[in-house]
C-alpha cells in the first residue's frame, strides 16, 4: 500500500470517527430540548383552546372551534366515554413528550396517536370537568427522521474524504518530489532541485541535504569521466608504443604475434572499463532488432569458434539506443564464445530468439555450453565474478554480463539468466516494444 492511501485512509477513519460521534453528541443533547420544546408547543395549543372555549358562550364557542381548525389546523371535540384509542408513547421519544404533556397539563392528560380510526395527534384535556380531544398536527411533535441524519452523515463523510484526500496530496507531496528527484539521479540526471524555500522547517532541511548530495554527486561523476577519459589515454600511448616496438624489434613470428594478442587483450580490457563507466542517460528510440543482431553477428565470423542462429523476425521493433543495444547483443556473443563452447565441437552454438508480451519483447540468447551452477547464476552479472572452471577458461575483465545488465536497466528493461533445461545458459533481455 502506497503512503498516500495510508495516509489518506487513516485520516479518513480519525475524521469519520470524529464525524459519528459528533452526530450521537448531537443526538443525545438534541433529544430532550427538542422533546421538551415540542410538548410546550402542543400544552400552549391545549391551554389555548381550553380558555377560548371556556370563556364563550355556546354560540360563541361553534365559532372559536371553527376558526381554530380553519386557521391553526387544530380541531377540538368532546370525548365520548366509548371512544377508541392508540397511545401515543411507543418510543423513547413519545414517552418523554407523553411525560412533558402531563407534567403540564396534569396527570390526567391523555395523549393518542388515532381515535376512532383518525389518525392525528390527539390530546385529551377537561375543561370545567368536561373531557374534550384536541386534534392537531402530528408533524409538530416528529423527531428528526432518519433521513435527515442519513443526509448530515453523507455530506460530513464525502466531506471529509475529500479533505483527507487534500491533507494526504500535501503530505505526500513533498515525498512524491524526493521520490522522483531520487529516480532521475538514479537514471544519471543530477540537475534536479528540490524547494528549500518551503514553510516546513523538516522538509526544507531534507531538500536542502538532497540537493547537496545531488551537486556533491554531479561533481563526483564529473571527476569520474575525467579521470576516465586520462587514464584510457594515459595507457593507449604506451600499448601504441608497445604495439610498434614488438613489431619493429621482435624478431620470433610466435613471440610476436603473442606479444600482440596480449596487447590487443590490456586494450579491450581498457574498452571494458570504458563501457561499465559510461555514463548513464540514452535516449531511446525504436530500433530494429533483427538489423541490431544481424549486424553483430557479422563480427564473429570464425566458424571455428561460434556459430549463431538469429530467429528475430524483420519486423520486430523495441524501444533502445541502436549503439548500446548492439553493444548488449554483443557482449552476449563475446560471453557465449569464451564460456559457451560444447565439450564435443569445441565451439559455441548460440540461438537468437524472441517472444512479445504485451507492451514487452523479450530476446533471448542461448548458448549450448556447460551451463552454471544455479546458486551462482544471480551473481555473475556482478562485476568481475566468474562461474565455475568450465566458465572461466578464457581470459577477460570479467564485465562482460555487469555491462550488459547495466546497459538494459539505462535502456528502461531488465535482465535474467537462466540454465536451459537440456544444457546450456539462456540470457533474457526484457525490452520495451516499439509502437
Amino acid at each position: 500500500m502506497s503512503l498516500f492511501w495510508r495516509t489518506f485512509i487513516l485520516l479518513a477513519l480519525l475524521l469519520g470517527g470524529g464525524v459519528f460521534a459528533w452526530v450521537q453528541t448531537f443526538r443525545a443533547l438534541e433529544f430532550e430540548p427538542r422533546a421538551v420544546q415540542s410538548a410546550q408547543q402542543i400544552a400552549s395549543l391545549v391551554n389555548l383552546s381550553r380558555a377560548a372555549l371556556r370563556y364563550a358562550d355556546a354560540i360563541n364557542r361553534v365559532t372559536v372551534v371553527k376558526t381554530m381548525s380553519d386557521q391553526e389546523a387544530v380541531k377540538v371535540v368532546p370525548r365520548e366515554p366509548k371512544d377508541q384509542f392508540e397511545p401515543f408513547e411507543v418510543d423513547r421519544f413519545s414517552r418523554a413528550v407523553g411525560q412533558a404533556l402531563r407534567s403540564r397539563l396534569g396527570p390526567e392528560t391523555i395523549v393518542a396517536n388515532s381515535v376512532n380510526g383518525n389518525a392525528g395527534l390527539w390530546v385529551g384535556f377537561t375543561i370545567e370537568n368536561d373531557p374534550y380531544w384536541l386534534q392537531a398536527d402530528p408533524k409538530r411533535l416528529q423527531a428528526v427522521a432518519g433521513s435527515t441524519y442519513f443526509v448530515w452523515i453523507s455530506i460530513a463523510l464525502l466531506a471529509t474524504a475529500l479533505g483527507s484526500a487534500a491533507i494526504a496530496g500535501l503530505i505526500n507531496r513533498p515525498l512524491k518530489q524526493l521520490s522522483f528527484a531520487a529516480s532521475r539521479i538514479r537514471d544519471g540526471e543530477y540537475e534536479s532541485q528540490l524547494d528549500e524555500l518551503t514553510m516546513t522547517s523538516e522538509i526544507r532541511e531534507v531538500n536542502m541535504g538532497f540537493n547537496r548530495m545531488a551537486r556533491e554527486l554531479a561533481k563526483v561523476e564529473e571527476d569520474r569521466a575525467v579521470m576516465l577519459a586520462g587514464i584510457s589515454h594515459d595507457l593507449r600511448t604506451p600499448l601504441a608504443r608497445m604495439r610498434l616496438e614488438t613489431e619493429m624489434s621482435v624478431v620470433d613470428e610466435d613471440a610476436k604475434r603473442n606479444m600482440a594478442a596480449d596487447i590487443d587483450q590490456l586494450d579491450a580490457i581498457i574498452d571494458k572499463f570504458m563501457d561499465y563507466a559510461r555514463p548513464g542517460e540514452v535516449k531511446l528510440v525504436p530500433v530494429h532488432l533483427s538489423s541490431v543482431v544481424d549486424r553483430e553477428i557479422a563480427a564473429f565470423r570464425d566458424p571455428t569458434q561460434i556459430r549463431i542462429e538469429s530467429r528475430v523476425a524483420i519486423d520486430t521493433r523495441v524501444m533502445a539506443d541502436d549503439t548500446e543495444l548492439g553493444r548488449v547483443i554483443g557482449n552476449l556473443f563475446e560471453n557465449a564464445r569464451r564460456y559457451g563452447r560444447g565439450t564435443d565441437t569445441g565451439w559455441a552454438r548460440v540461438v537468437v530468439s524472441y517472444a512479445r508480451t504485451g507492451p514487452w519483447v523479450i530476446v533471448s540468447v542461448r548458448d549450448h555450453g556447460p551451463g552454471v551452477a544455479q546458486e551462482k547464476l544471480k551473481q555473475l552479472p556482478t562485476p568481475f565474478f566468474r562461474g565455475d572452471a568450465a566458465r572461466t577458461a578464457a581470459n577477460g575483465a570479467g564485465l562482460g554480463l555487469a555491462i550488459v545488465e547495466k546497459t538494459v536497466l539505462r535502456m528502461g528493461g531488465s535482465f535474467e539468466l537462466a540454465n536451459a533445461s537440456d544444457g546450456g545458459l539462456v540470457a533474457h533481455i526484457r525490452l520495451k516494444r516499439a509502437p
